[in-house]
């Protein structure tokens, strides 16, 4: 999957690379305390978002996964991340994970618009037949969200991860498959409608 130069772009938000060069934008983005109850990491510190964007890049360098950055075309500034994890080619599929937004764009198309854009480019030029989607049981909103865009829950992972706070999580496991794009896209092509 050659992604090194592509760039996401939509009414609302650039999808770019992560670099670098966007942790300190990164971590203004990430300064709610909000954002990381549920995510394997919590980001307090610009030295913790400088390792938390190392190692994604490591991660991009090995091919394992690529990591993105958010842009609201509206301000200019980046308001969260996401990734494409779990890269497999040779089964065609891959999980879109790692998702994080500043509450300024909660509630709002941003989250929306870059799961149509993440999609379309997986369905469509990179031929993917499976996309995943993963949350912690305990995330209602995130699952919701999930649900709203057409996934299809495929079920809990009990005891899936240990957070860093030490609570062990179960995991809630949804996927778009390729017969399913056409719908999906049909649908969140309406939810984007002005």
């Amino acid at each position: 999957m050659e992604l090194t130069s592509v760039e996401l772009i939509g009414e609302r938000v650039r999808i770019l690379p992560m670099e670098i060069c966007h942790v300190q934008e990164l971590f203004e983005a990430g300064s709610s305390p909000d954002i990381w109850p549920y995510m394997p990491k919590k980001i307090q510190s610009i030295e913790e978002m400088e390792c938390l964007v190392n190692e994604a890049l490591l991660m991009r360098k090995q091919g394992f996964e690529f990591p993105f950055v958010i842009r609201d075309k509206y301000s200019g500034e980046i308001v969260g991340s996401t990734r494409f994890i779990s890269i497999s080619e040779l089964n065609r599929n891959l999980e879109i994970g790692w998702t994080w937004l500043s509450p300024t764009v909660w509630r709002t198309r941003v989250n929306t618009e870059c799961k149509y854009l993440l999609l379309k480019l997986c369905f469509e030029t990179h031929g993917t037949i499976r996309v995943q989607l993963k949350t912690d049981r305990r995330n209602v909103r995130s699952q919701q969200a999930i649900e709203r865009i057409g996934a299809v829950k495929e079920g809990v992972f009990r005891n899936h991860m240990v957070m860093p706070d030490g609570y062990v999580r179960d995991s809630v496991f949804y996927s778009v498959i390729d017969q399913e794009w056409l719908s999906v896209k049909d649908r969140l092509e309406r939810m984007l409608l002005p």
